[in-house]
């Protein structure tokens, strides 16, 4: 798995957990994430891994999208024009089983509440 969370093996998978840099566990930045989402989407898009896989390109674009990435939010639009509806619910369907099987987002630490002295 490289430092972007896509795998070797191409399978465009990506890896939310952490990333390991000079031995040391880090998480990822959401940022960086949903930055790797949409590579993953121009990657399928443009057939650079091979075939041109427009499915998988909307897939990975929508989720993208949803966490806020605007060129995403576009590119998505753009090939969702070159793809039949079937395609698109397909994709629509792949996204949305990709992040079922995410683990759920950590939630924010409590913070304790004080109360004035009276």
């Amino acid at each position: 798995m490289s430092a972007t969370g896509v795998s070797a093996t191409g399978t465009g998978e990506a890896n939310m957990a952490h990333c390991e840099t000079n031995g040391v566990e880090a998480p990822i930045s959401a940022n960086a994430i949903y930055e790797t989402f949409y590579e993953l989407g121009l990657m399928h898009a443009s057939g650079r891994s091979g075939a041109a896989d427009l499915v998988a390109a909307h897939k990975w674009f929508n989720i993208a999208a949803m966490k806020g990435h605007a060129d995403a939010a576009r590119m998505r639009r753009e090939i969702a024009a070159e793809m039949t509806d079937a395609e698109i619910g397909q994709a629509q369907r792949a996204a949305r089983d990709w992040l079922k099987s995410q683990p759920s987002e950590a939630p924010e630490a409590e913070v304790p509440q004080y109360r004035a002295a009276a």
